[in-house]
């Protein structure tokens, strides 16, 4: 087996425990276990989102820095900054907007969990087999 299908296999992987440890029936309790984290270390918040590192490991060892690596990149940033974001408006300074809380507090689909493993998995695949 190559590198490049090691890599495939380990974004999965690593896809799938994110996907386990942000387990949870609405965006809010998503974000009460990640507060969990946040509460404990902000370094702990940021190691419970290792896909983030290992796309950025995997784009200086290929020196690859494609549109597709740039994406996953953004997405992910901008994932983990609005989670940030609702853990200091929803715990910290306590001040949601009506609207926002109620969005929290629907049920999310069960397949939910794994769009990191359709979503990231082929955007790296199309990265690194060109």
């Amino acid at each position: 087996m190559d590198i490049l299908t090691q890599f495939i296999i380990i974004m999965i992987i690593l896809e799938l425990f994110e996907a386990r440890l942000q387990k949870a029936n609405t965006l809010g309790a998503v974000i009460e276990k990640l507060y969990i984290y946040y509460k404990k270390s902000i370094f702990l918040f940021f190691m419970v989102h290792p896909t983030f590192y290992f796309v950025l490991f995997v784009s200086l060892y290929l020196n690859v820095l494609d549109f597709y690596i740039i994406s996953i990149l953004l997405i992910k940033l901008f994932d983990i900054f609005f989670k940030i974001e609702l853990i200091k408006q929803r715990y910290i300074h306590q001040n949601m907007d009506k609207e926002l809380e109620k969005i929290l507090t629907l049920k999310m689909a069960p397949w939910m969990g794994f769009l990191g493993v359709f979503l990231y998995v082929p955007l790296l695949f199309m990265a690194i087999f060109p």
